[in-house]
């Protein structure tokens, strides 16, 4: 028996692909694969290649070798025993000689639209050179992995190296957030009646700074000083666009154009600010987040346009540093969500002062004398400032895409499958450019799985079991299946909803607004999904990520041991009143 032990799966579908792709390997005549042991075990003709079955499984983008017990090394051979002596295979079979085929639709988002067997694959990525359009989350994981597997890399940015994240979203959005938190917390907590509050003094400037050494010292580490220490790495500062499907036009920031013919092509250009055609609203100086968040001053009043997570994390950042906010929302906040998560976030944001108006929809936009104008169903709202958050549009447009064969749709975003493939067999897609939510470590993990196809694998990401959050106070947080979205495709359903009453880390905090939803498969009682809103929701949610991944139950949820006295202990008392009555537990009745 062959033994080798198999790193990176996150659950037994995991498991069931490593051994679907092995039994289908030439002289294999079984495989069996553990997900908890990480380790599989292989019966197999003495003829059957070694090197073969460790690519098929790195290939799924896992981690193998042999286990020392059972593997010889000596003289271009790897050797392992069969059950009946040792057997040695030499290592002359291509590294790509039987790539193992992808991933079952359960995780992933559909069938590939192009084969690697399409087109020559170089082995492990030795001398192919790829091309990387844009810096962010997406193109750095592609550019560093891609490295890593043996290729020559040119990555191609036309604005600040770094992508949207840290430099103009997640990371000083985040650095806001916290600090009006803090202001917040000075000023009003739940102790005040024995600690004395305060309003205080918002020096902006000075936090401003504070906000944008903390971007500029993470963009130089994680970004800008590791593109610069990697000489597999060329950079290239201008505007990429296609002139066919394997070369590039370069127009350099600094003069001139630059050709660069590419192996493959990895297309991570991010998104932006997308702004709705409100009569009025283009000739006025409005804000989109990268304004807000760079602006030295807090607006005495100030207007927000959306209704999800960008125009809501800064709204009560606004809020909270001293700004009347009145928000402006089409539909309800987080319409697309459980309604129960709008209801919560309204309700906490309408005690603390902001003012939300459902329904409501700005028809003209006049600016004069400092001052917005806006005209709505439900009157005028006057402002010093207009935040637009509305969404983000996909960088797509100037690219020449037409030209590579690379389609889009009707959102302009570019359409891949579960391996970031896109309609032309050379080039490939990842991040808020495509059809993939727009989150940053999404953009991350699809750029390391296009590294690794691009340089002959075949990895798909699964998207299955997707936490979200969202940082305002309380915090949203979601992963998996809503019970709408769980009857849309036809399954059976049964919810269990905990207000953070029942919570005893919320009590003991005095912060118990907020909820708890599980929601299950009726009948077995598999979880689907989870839907919180609580301090904390995004610490606890990658645990209930996890419990999806691993298909637990809401029954093998509650049985778990879960920390005294922590909000995460909030999904075991959930799980429980699927069978009982929480009310009439004891605290930390198991």
């Amino acid at each position: 028996m062959i033994e080798i032990t198999v790193d990176g799966m996150t659950c037994a579908s995991c498991a069931t692909h490593v051994k679907d792709a092995l039994e289908k390997l030439p002289g294999v005549k079984n495989a069996a694969v553990s997900y908890p042991g990480s380790r599989a075990q292989v019966i197999a003709d003495a003829g059957a290649s070694r090197d073969q079955m460790l690519t098929t499984i790195t290939a799924l983008g896992y981690q193998a070798v042999f286990e020392e017990a059972t593997t010889k090394r000596g003289s271009g051979t790897i050797a392992a025993s069969d059950g009946h002596g040792e057997n040695a295979a030499p290592l002359h079979e291509s590294a790509l000689a039987a790539l193992s085929p992808s991933p079952s639709p359960a995780c992933g988002r559909g069938a590939r639209s192009a084969s690697l067997r399409d087109f020559d694959v170089k082995e492990s990525g030795s001398g192919l050179h790829i091309a990387i359009i844009g810096s962010g989350g997406g193109a750095m994981a592609a550019a560093l992995k891609a490295v890593e597997l043996g290729a020559k890399v040119t990555l191609i940015e036309c604005g600040t190296i770094g992508g949207t994240c840290v430099n103009i979203g997640c990371v000083p959005s985040k650095i806001m957030i916290r600090a009006a938190h803090i202001a917040h917390l000075r000023q009003s907590s739940p102790f005040d009646a024995g600690i004395t509050a305060s309003a205080p003094v918002i020096d902006r400037p000075a936090l401003l700074t504070q906000q944008q050494a903390r971007v500029d010292a993470l963009r130089d580490a994680k970004y800008e000083g590791i593109l610069d220490g990697n000489p597999a790495i060329t950079v290239l500062h201008g505007e990429a666009i296609f002139k066919d499907s394997q070369s590039l036009i370069v127009r350099l920031n600094d003069g001139g154009e630059r050709a660069v013919a590419f192996d493959r092509c990895l297309i991570a250009t991010g998104a932006s600010p997308a702004v709705p055609l409100i009569p009025g609203l283009k000739e006025s100086p409005y804000w989109t987040s990268t304004e807000a968040l760079v602006s030295d001053a807090i607006p005495a009043r100030l207007a927000v346009i959306g209704s999800s997570v960008v125009a809501l994390e800064l709204a009560q950042a606004f809020a909270r540093f001293g700004s009347q906010v009145t928000i402006l929302a089409r539909n309800t906040l987080f319409f697309r969500a459980d309604p129960a998560i709008g209801e919560a976030i309204t309700a906490a944001f309408r005690a603390e002062g902001i003012t939300v108006l459902e329904h409501t929809q700005a028809s003209h936009v006049a600016y004069a004398h400092g001052e917005f104008v806006l005209t709505t169903g439900h009157g005028i709202v006057a402002a010093d400032k207009l935040l637009i958050a509305t969404g983000r549009s996909h960088n797509t447009r100037g690219l020449a895409l037409d030209a590579a064969g690379v389609k889009i749709n009707a959102q302009g975003a570019i359409v891949i499958d579960n391996g970031m493939h896109t309609s032309s067999p050379h080039i490939f897609a990842a991040g808020d450019c495509t059809d993939q939510p727009q989150f940053v470590y999404v953009a991350a993990a699809a750029g390391t799985r296009a590294a690794i196809n691009m340089t002959g694998g075949d990895a798909a990401l699964d998207l299955s079991a997707m936490p979200t959050v969202v940082f305002s106070d309380p915090q949203v947080a979601t992963v998996g299946m809503s019970e709408a979205e769980a009857q849309a495709r036809n399954i059976g359903t049964d919810s269990r909803t905990l207000t953070l009453d029942n919570v005893p880390r919320a009590l003991i905090n005095f912060e118990t607004r907020g909820f708890i939803k599980l929601v299950a498969e009726a009948g077995s009682g598999r979880l689907l999904g989870v839907q919180t809103v609580a301090p904390e929701a995004g610490e606890l949610i990658q645990t209930a990520a996890i419990a999806i991944r691993a298909r637990m139950t809401v029954q093998e949820l509650a049985d778990q041991l879960f920390p005294y006295l922590t909000m995460v202990e909030g999904l075991k008392l959930c799980a429980q009143t699927f069978f009982k009555d929480v009310t009439q537990l004891s605290c930390c009745a198991g």
